[in-house]
Parts: structure tokens; C-alpha cells; sequence
């Protein structure tokens, strides 16, 4: 049997723990939490009552707030946290990896102060602690699944993106079941800056919202935020068509549309008016667009690449920028072709 080890107890490291235990092969699953008391709290009431309540956690499910027992035996780790927390999580469980585990990295978005993808992150703590080897034994996995939805059992479809074929297809059988369905996919570059870039045009989305604006703007914001998407994607080497997929087009509708987006409830309440420190202090989950937005427009520039939405959510979000000006300069842009 298959020893998975879920690092993150969040909304979405919660909910793998429970969708991954109604895949078709079965597995023995530890849930690690950053916090000694959730995962007192997990073990004791079976289920996340701080971020996802109402979804009862398996018999089988162990949480556990000590790594080395989280990681004991494990053949497939996976990284549900958030990415401000990725390198010191990957380094904290290093003692305890060993060379027959494969890693699976769920996290959307960049580190800050590096702009590197979770993948890059994790693969750079694997090489300096000289376990190069264990690198290339790296998937991702990215798409449109809100936690609560997937773990109630609600059809979800998602990518497994790994550079190694057998792999992605070795991963891809584990994790399905029977409403969990997985397509592969090679293109890890892709996928990954497509789960990051969403998320901030999901705060432009919000927004419009705020303002009381209608779908018109909803549906250009969507398309022209692809648009500048694909431009990041294919100047950093990805391929357009991972854009159009379920990690591209499929997550940035559902974060830009749903009402169970983060991101999108930040890119709201802005828009009504409130200040940012504000709204993230009543938030008990994090919003990843909101430290993406910096690292992202650094690598448009770094790249000549133009994102103007981009660039508003992070004027809005780190330059007090009002989301109604926001949208006046991108409006009042030059005209173009399409």
C-alpha cells in the first residue's frame, strides 16, 4: 500500500487528504500541520474546523504536527502549503527524506523574495542539501478545485504536470478515483506560472465586483487576463496550449467566477473600499495573489513582457491605487489590435 504524506493542513492540504482517500488504489495518509494544536484538533474531532468545517477526515488519515513521524515511510510527499512557507517547510522535513520518495508540489504561487515556482523552490533545498537525484522526481499538480467542493466529492478535474512521463502516469493512478479525475501533462513551467498568474487577475476580478460593475467587464477581464498570462507563459518558454487547459483557462475562470475564491473576496472588499491589512486580518486562509502580484510584474519586467492588469492589482494592492482609477488607465490605454 502507497504511503502518502500531506505537508499542509490547510483548506486544500485537508481536502487532498480526503480526496486521496477515496482514490481507486488505496493508500495510508499522514496529514502534517504547522500548528501542534490543529493537529490536536484534527486527530481529536476528525475535522478541520479552522479551515475547512464540515468535511469529516477519514479513520485513516493520520494528522500529526511532528514531521519525522509525518514522513516516516512515505513513498509520495506532498507540498499543500502555502508558498510564503515552502522553502522553510521543504528544509525543516529534509532530515527525514529519503531517496525512494517522489514529490508532488500543490502550492499556487511564487516565493516572494525570489519570484522562483514551487517546483524550483523545492528542487533548489533537494540540490543544496545534495540529494540532486531527488530533483527530477518532482510533479506538480494545479487546476480548478476549490478544497471544499473536491473534498465533498463534487466532479473535479485537475493536472498532473511532471518533466518524466512515467512518472506524471505513475502519480496520475494513484490520485484518481471516482470524482477526481487527473490528465497529464508535461509542461510543468506551464502549469505552474498558470496556478500563479490566475490568482492575481482573480483580485482584478473581485474588484469589479466591489464596484458593483456587471459581466461585461468580468468577461474582458478574463480574456485579456489570459491574453497577458500567455505572454509571461511563452516569454519564459511555456507552451500556449498548457495556458487554454485546465491549469490555465479552467483555474482562472473558477478563481475569477466562484464565490469560494480567496482571492477573489480580497479583489471585493477592495473594491467596496477597505484597506487591505484590514481584510487580510479577518482572513484565516491566505490569499496567494496577493504576494504573487509583486513577484510577477518583477518578472514581466525583467522580460519586457507588458501585463497591465497585473500591473494594477499590485498598484492597488502595495501602492494604494483605487480599484476605480485601476480601471480608468487600463481603459484609457492606446488602442491596439487585438
Amino acid at each position: 500500500m502507497t504511503r502518502i504524506a500531506i505537508l499542509g493542513a490547510g483548506s486544500w492540504g485537508t481536502a487532498l487528504s480526503v480526496v486521496l482517500s477515496r482514490a481507486r488504489t488505496p493508500h495510508e495518509i499522514s496529514l502534517w500541520a504547522r500548528k501542534a494544536e490543529l493537529a490536536e484538533t484534527l486527530h481529536r474531532q476528525r475535522e478541520n474546523t479552522a479551515y475547512l468545517t464540515g468535511v469529516r477526515l477519514p479513520d485513516g488519515i493520520r494528522a500529526t504536527h511532528d514531521m519525522p513521524k509525518a514522513l516516516a515511510g512515505a513513498d509520495i510527499v506532498i507540498g499543500a502549503m502555502p508558498s510564503v512557507h515552502a522553502r522553510a517547510v521543504y528544509t525543516q522535513a529534509l532530515p527525514a527524506i529519503t531517496k525512494e520518495m517522489v514529490f508532488v508540489s500543490a502550492t499556487k504561487g511564487l516565493e516572494p523574495e525570489t519570484h522562483l515556482r514551487m517546483s524550483s523552490v523545492l528542487a533548489q533545498v533537494l540540490v543544496k542539501a545534495g540529494a540532486a537525484e531527488l530533483s527530477r522526481r518532482i510533479a506538480v499538480l494545479s487546476g480548478p478545485s476549490f478544497a471544499a467542493e473536491a473534498a465533498r466529492g463534487d466532479p473535479t478535474a485537475v493536472v498532473l504536470a511532471a518533466q518524466d512521463a512515467a512518472l506524471a502516469t505513475r502519480l496520475q493512478e494513484e490520485f484518481s478515483g471516482p470524482s477526481f479525475r487527473l490528465y497529464t501533462n508535461d509542461d510543468v513551467l506551464g502549469v505552474e506560472l498558470a496556478g500563479a498568474m490566475k490568482n492575481v487577475i482573480a483580485i482584478a476580478a473581485g474588484a469589479c465586483q466591489g464596484l458593483g460593475l456587471g459581466s461585461n467587464p468580468l468577461a474582458a477581464l478574463i480574456t485579456r487576463g489570459l491574453a497577458e498570462m500567455m505572454r509571461l507563459a511563452a516569454a519564459l518558454g511555456a507552451r500556449s496550449e498548457t495556458l487554454s487547459g485546465l491549469a490555465g483557462l479552467g483555474d482562472l475562470v473558477l478563481t475569477c467566477t466562484g464565490a469560494l475564491s480567496r482571492n477573489r473576496h480580497v479583489g471585493v472588499e477592495l473594491g467596496k473600499g477597505r484597506k487591505l491589512p484590514e481584510i487580510l486580518a479577518e482572513m484565516h486562509m491566505v490569499a496567494e495573489g496577493v504576494d504573487t502580484a509583486a513577484p510577477l510584474l518583477a518578472l514581466a519586467r525583467e522580460h519586457a513582457i507588458d501585463m497591465p492588469i497585473t500591473e494594477q492589482v499590485d498598484a492597488i494592492l502595495h501602492r494604494g491605487q483605487l480599484p476605480k482609477d485601476a480601471i480608468r488607465e487600463i481603459m484609457d490605454r492606446p488602442l491596439r489590435r487585438e
